[in-house]
């Protein structure tokens, strides 16, 4: 589990009216709730606390559909994701082009909101009526992947693979559940409420009708409280522990060029620039073992505090542990979680990463089946995740997770004309 260390991170009454009435129906009930969510996005003035009025819970925020890359990989983190996996029918290369095509029609649109058009009532509706007449933006981003088996020989793009991308191998930790693993399409979904990635989700599959079929999809939530204070405060994860402390800034631009967008020079095919790679693992955690283990074990395990967060031995939580002081484990364990995923070594790489929870109600055995929605970016797979991951293996952690599903995807660069869409490099000449 390439975790904690980052080292894996309304117009109108009708719209407001109809959302309050949606907030109690929704298995993600905590991720509901917005009273201040409008702080979660970085240069939207509809989150701006200084300008929005008394009664905006966050509907109205935009996020920006154009530019070179795609929104949803450096945005701050939203409350409630899914991701959903999709299979591309048929081999016609041209019809690969227009199903990008309408998916990048609806998500632009999803991503700004308007009025649902009113059709011939003798014709289905022309939208799911989730969000009511009036769609809002409610903070949306789709972030769009593709994976290995779309450079298969059905549409003679074999030459044009990004070199890293592979359908994901099982680590020695890993129960791989092959219905909840790989696809040609990714979709990453995330909004201030689950009602309104629910009804992202059905629009997409209702417009790519007869273009794809859905594969695999997993939902997750974070605390809406806590993800208003991300970057002085990190989520807790369902371990009950502080998760991706020593992740990466994602405002600063220099950063995310070296760690996250691909850069013309690393030898990649040209229309991959701006784009990045996409890691998701589904991390099952055995909560209840995990919730009878000593209170001192748990901490060894992780490496830090449960309490506070901060490193074995420190007060706070973005307090630096010092390695190099600490050659034999004496303070933090040589085979703590955070140790080994971060190291803070020279050429050690970091990765961003961009975790939710989950929460799949129970098996068929009577256990709890929740844990972590793992998603990470960058722009070398073997040095960021692999490397992370390689170090992990067999880490005393591995007693309470299980990897059972996820894959690699290459997230598109991207659209920034009005009359692109997302993969137009894929059919250029």
């Amino acid at each position: 589990m390439a975790g904690d260390e980052d080292g894996k991170g309304g117009r109108g009454g009708g719209p407001i009216s109809r959302r309050q009435l949606l907030r109690g129906g929704v298995a993600l009930g905590a991720a509901a709730t917005l009273g201040g969510l409008a702080g979660c996005a970085r240069g939207d003035a509809d989150g701006d606390p200084a300008t929005r009025t008394a009664g905006d819970d966050g509907t109205m925020q935009r996020q920006p559909f154009r530019g070179p890359h795609q929104a949803g990989i450096v945005t701050s983190t939203q409350a409630a994701a899914v991701v959903a996996a999709f299979d591309v029918l048929g081999r016609d290369r041209e019809r690969l082009r227009e199903l990008l095509r309408r998916l990048t029609g609806r998500i632009a649109f999803l991503a700004e909101g308007g009025p649902v058009p009113r059709l011939d009532p003798r014709l289905p509706p022309a939208g799911s009526g989730l969000l009511g007449p009036q769609v809002f933006p409610d903070n949306l981003t789709v972030t769009v992947g593709v994976g290995a088996s779309l450079f298969d020989a059905r549409f003679g793009l074999a030459a044009l693979k990004p070199r890293q991308l592979v359908e994901m191998p099982a680590f020695p930790n890993d129960a791989l559940d092959a219905a909840r693993c790989d696809g040609d399409l990714l979709l990453q979904i995330c909004s201030n409420t689950a009602e309104t990635n629910l009804h992202a989700l059905r629009d997409i599959v209702r417009h790519l009708s007869g273009f794809v079929s859905l594969r695999w999809t997993q939902d997750g939530f974070l605390p809406p409280h806590t993800v208003q204070k991300l970057g002085r405060d990190s989520i807790i994860n369902l371990m009950g522990f502080k998760d991706g402390t020593a992740n990466p800034d994602a405002a600063d631009a220099g950063l995310m060029a070296r760690l996250v967008w691909v850069q013309p020079e690393q030898g990649e095919p040209a229309w991959a620039t701006g784009g990045s790679y996409q890691v998701v693992r589904i991390i099952r955690n055995f909560v209840e073992f995990w919730d009878r283990t000593p209170l001192r074990e748990q901490e060894r395990i992780m490496g830090r505090h449960k309490d506070t967060g901060a490193p074995l031995g420190m007060r706070r939580e973005h307090d630096v542990p010092d390695y190099a002081a600490d050659p034999d484990g004496a303070l933090t364990p040589l085979d703590a979680h955070i140790r080994l995923a971060n190291p803070r070594t020279p050429g050690t790489r970091q990765i961003l990463r961009r975790a939710f929870n989950y929460s799949n109600g129970m098996t068929r055995a009577g256990q709890l089946d929740m844990g972590l929605l793992f998603v990470c970016y960058q722009s070398d797979l073997a040095q960021g995740f692999v490397a992370a991951q390689t170090r992990l293996d067999g880490e005393p952690l591995e007693e309470y997770v299980k990897p059972v599903g996820g894959g690699y995807w290459f997230a598109l660069p991207g659209v920034r004309d009005a009359d692109g869409h997302l993969g137009e490099g894929l059919f250029a000449g």
